[in-house]
């Protein structure tokens, strides 16, 4: 094998505390490379159609890549994978920061958990061995805590791997967090963690990971660090919340749970604002130059850069969506999200949710106990956020996603249940970047805005070097363009977003957001393996991914009446500069449709035999519904 990967994977029985090691055959590793692709397909080779997700018999797994932990910027990250609670299909949620190439230092490029424990565990993975210790006094336990106690036994040069207080709640939309402030925030996982009594992995790895070619691999290197312009990038400047001034004047800035296109104010909550006053410092990941990562400290609400800061999904979702207009407020409840380890996405739009119940009748003061569960409430928005990751009163009924809520409560409130799939909308806009409507339903997992890039990309085509003349995309296209020539631009560059997702790589260091384009990807790919990997190889292995991760929902149970979107994306914007625009719902089924044909699935959304063929995915064909 290659210096750059072990080819073993750890698979671990929680219920009857064994282990064992699989070797992978390289062909494996070049087909899939890592990352959700590789998890992907023991997804579908090994788990059962139609099992519980917080059952024993869902395995929860994470897959690092072939390059992941080798010293290129944005290289560090890798992937969670089960079947999720939250939509009964495919879970998927990428991490970066630093757990990823320390458990690849251990000596393995990924773990598959089965099982479940009989009482609260952690694992204990170094020096080749696997320890199942006693989690019992950190059970119940704020992340913060178990982290400084976890460090206390096995000192500060650990890293760990944990589900909080929400996971072992069950709260369906509960994440995993490394090192206190890297996410798999999406797809429920951290439920799945908590339902197999494991409360963290820690690892401490001692085993080099390098390129085969380590000449070549310098090369790639030294070319991102002389052609990344830190000091003008606004991903390092003001992190992903640098976009909040420039969403909100387009008119796309997700207000008062998507009835708003603008709020008025924004520029209290913005990442330059943030920059300004309570940004302590920029964190990174492991070997990034980047340095996106926020880390803020408001000392008299107790917010410590311990926990990071705030992503701008965190201020879309926590403040404007909820009507939220302060700075401090956000930063206190991002730390709290942290603390309990809770998808920030999902939590606020569930609040986001309650306040328009509440604000139109459905939900009373008896059902929120007590709380004027107001839009701009900040107060009510953070009670609400210890109520759902403690399972109390109305947080009892969020926890379980906007979709089983609205069901539950009933009474006309679906229509303000903003998800796909199960999943809650993220903080971007369809009706102003129009692309995420198939990104939003087509995506496995249920609505994700990291399906592909965004449309802004797309009207700076054949204008700027985005990187995407790569793959054949050269000429501009407006936003809000829903032609099939948008669908083919959407179809590429969700093939290479899914790349990006199975060898590890950050969408804020790969084109088009970042410098590193493509072809010098493949570069690093091939010094790392000492392999011949072409770029067109590559792009296969993306849409490989999507491929296998729609035969899985499919496996499951899913068609193509769950490629959907929520009635209000159909309904125009209140405010803002798009005030009036709704997207036109002949428009995105027609959209839809092209979408299927143009990745070889026929008119409702299933893989042909011929497509399955080409991609070599004939060991799956019995997922597709007969």
């Amino acid at each position: 094998m290659p210096a750059s990967y072990s080819g073993k994977i750890l698979h671990v029985d929680l219920t009857t505390e064994q282990t064992w090691v699989e070797t992978l055959d390289e062909t494996i590793y070049r087909r899939y490379l890592g990352g959700g692709a590789l998890a992907t397909y023991f997804m579908l080779r090994d788990m059962k159609p139609g099992i519980d997700p917080l059952g024993p018999e869902n395995q929860l797994m994470f897959m690092t890549s072939v390059i992941n932990g080798l010293p290129l910027s944005g290289a560090n990250r890798y992937s969670a994978a089960a079947k999720s609670p939250l939509t009964g299909g495919f879970g998927e949620s990428e991490a970066g920061g630093y757990w990823g190439p320390e458990f690849k230092r251990t000596g393995y490029d990924g773990i598959i958990l089965h099982g479940k424990s009989a009482k609260p565990t952690y694992l204990y993975i170094h020096d080749g061995q696997c320890e199942f210790l006693d989690a019992t006094p950190y059970w119940g336990q704020l992340s913060g805590e178990v982290q400084d106690a976890l460090e206390a036994v096995h000192g500060k040069r650990i890293c760990v791997l944990q589900t909080g207080v929400a996971g072992e709640n069950g709260v369906l939309f509960a994440a995993i967090t490394n090192q206190l402030r890297h996410f798999h925030g999406r797809a429920g996982l951290g439920a799945v963690m908590g339902s197999k009594n494991l409360k963290a992995i820690v690892v401490r790895g001692r085993e080099k990971v390098a390129p085969t070619e380590r000449d070549q691999a310098m090369e790639v290197v030294r070319w991102f660090r002389d052609n990344y312009d830190k000091e003008h990038d606004r991903m390092h400047l003001h992190g992903t919340a640098g976009g909040v001034n420039s969403l909100d004047k387009d008119g796309i800035l997700p207000t008062r749970n998507f009835l708003d296109g603008s709020f008025e104010h924004a520029n209290a909550i913005s990442g330059t604002l943030m920059s300004e006053t309570i940004l302590v410092n920029r964190g990174t990941c492991f070997s990034c130059n980047v340095e996106c990562k926020r880390e803020v400290e408001v000392e008299e609400r107790g917010v410590s850069p311990k926990y990071g800061g705030m992503e701008y999904e965190i201020i879309g979702a926590l403040g404007s969506l909820c009507g939220v207009g302060n700075m401090n407020d956000v930063a206190e409840a991002s730390q709290w999200v942290n603390r309990y380890v809770l998808d920030g996405i999902s939590t606020g739009v569930a609040i986001a949710f309650a306040m328009e119940c509440y604000e139109a009748g459905i939900l009373t003061k008896e059902d929120t106990d007590g709380l004027d569960l107001r839009f701009g409430n900040a107060e009510a928005m953070l009670a609400m956020i210890h109520k759902i990751a403690r399972r109390e009163g109305l947080g009892d009924i969020l926890a379980d996603g906007v979709k089983r809520a609205a069901a539950r409560i009933g009474r006309g409130s679906e229509k303000y249940a903003l998800h796909v799939k199960g999943q809650e909308l993220p903080m971007h806009e369809p009706r102003g970047k129009v692309s995420l409507s198939l990104a939003y339903s087509v995506s496995p997992t249920g609505a994700d805005h990291m399906e592909a890039i965004h449309d802004p990309s797309f009207e700076g085509l054949g204008v700027v070097d985005n990187g995407l003349s790569e793959v054949g995309l050269l000429e501009p296209m407006d936003r809000r363009d829903l032609s099939p020539k948008k669908v083919r631009a959407f179809f590429y560059a969700q093939a290479v977003w899914s790349l990006y997702n199975s060898i590890g790589m950050c969408d804020f260091v790969g084109m088009p957001i970042g410098a590193l384009k493509i072809s010098q990807l493949c570069n690093y790919l091939n010094a790392a393996t000492g392999w011949d990997t072409t770029m067109w190889e590559l792009i296969k292995v993306g849409e490989r991914a999507n491929t296998m991760a729609r035969l899985f929902n499919l496996r499951e149970g899913f068609t193509d009446k769950d490629d959907n979107l929520p009635d209000r994306m159909f309904q125009p914007l209140r405010n803002g500069k798009l005030q009036g625009i709704a997207l036109d719902r002949a428009e995105f089924d027609k959209a839809l449709r092209t979408y299927y044909q143009m990745a070889g699935w026929d008119y409702h959304g299933v893989p042909t035999p011929a497509k399955l063929a080409e991609l070599e995915l004939e060991w799956a064909m019995d997922a597709v519904p007969a």
